[in-house]
């Protein structure tokens, strides 16, 4: 009985010693080993050791045992994410832009409920945005600008109500801005630049009193501008330009003083640019900027 007493403590002990030590569960580094063979991590800019303790990967995050970032930004992954990436459950912040990969989002990844940030832009993955995409109940930035994404915008992004940056922007999504948008009353930067995007705008984006850049250009959108585009006082940045709208008489009515660029298709209304602001004529040239300011 005392054996087995001392052998519990041990046991006990020489787990926390694990933890302290930053390592991490068996499945979650399995996780990160099938991500670096599936995206041929010999090659990466910044390889890693699969040998070594985890807490030494490049852009691995490791708190209280659990890997919670993931950042590999430019690092050249190249290939598919694998099934897996949903066993790393407790990320809260997954930053892959800026690669290679290719393939489908894989379907367990709206399993990672605890993701902050999800950046994936500039790479080349294809396929429908999932739509159980409302799974990430606290994320703020969902940005995968510049890929192959098809199908349509899902209705459950509306349910993300701590979102503050959408950038779903040049990729080949159809169909409407589904009115669900109109709920996410914390979003700053909505970019669904070239796309194939109908339909009219939605009224409801007038909830989006926090919004301050908005780029639709670039889609097959029509009608008349809503005339709830009054209610977005905090709008800097509107980007309106190759749509097909017959009326711009509700941005005649604003106050042309509250943007830093306005760009439509309505030569009355003078574009305007700001000189800090002349080259961002979409969202996906100053990510690339804002990333590489922060390397």
């Amino acid at each position: 009985m005392i054996r087995v007493t001392i052998f519990f403590f041990y046991l006990m002990f020489s787990t926390g010693i694990s933890f302290a030590s930053g390592q991490v569960s068996p499945k979650e580094k399995a996780a990160l080993v099938d991500l670096y063979n599936n995206t041929n991590g010999s090659e990466w800019n910044s390889s890693w050791d699969v040998t070594a303790p985890v807490t030494t990967w490049k852009g691995v995050e490791v708190e209280k045992g659990h890997v919670v970032g993931l950042t590999l930004f430019m690092n050249n992954l190249e290939g598919t994410l694998p099934e897996s990436i949903g066993d790393l459950k407790h990320l809260s912040e997954l930053n892959l832009a800026f690669n290679q990969i290719t393939g489908v989002l894989p379907k367990d990844i709206v399993k990672l409920k605890k993701l902050k940030v999800f950046r994936l832009e500039m790479n080349r993955i294809k396929g429908a945005i999932p739509t159980g995409v409302g799974n990430f109940e606290q994320l703020e930035v969902f940005s995968m600008f510049n890929n192959f994404l098809t199908g349509p915008i899902p209705e459950s992004f509306g349910e993300l109500k701590n979102l503050k940056e959408l950038n779903l922007s040049s990729n080949n999504l159809k169909g409407i801005i589904p009115t669900s948008i109109g709920n996410l009353t914390n979003l700053e930067a909505l970019g669904l630049f070239e796309n194939k995007l109908e339909g009219q705008i939605p009224r409801e984006i007038g909830n989006l009193i926090q919004l301050r850049e908005l780029v639709l250009s670039n889609n097959e959108l029509g009608g008349e501008i809503p005339s709830e585009f009054e209610q977005l006082a905090s709008l800097k940045i509107l980007q309106l330009q190759n749509n097909r709208f017959n009326s711009f008489n509700v941005l005649h009515g604003m106050d042309s003083k509250q943007f830093l660029v306005l760009d439509t298709d309505d030569r009355t209304l003078n574009p305007k640019f700001k000189d800090i602001q002349i080259d961002r004529t979409r969202m996906a040239d100053t990510k690339f900027e804002d990333e590489n300011e922060n390397e």
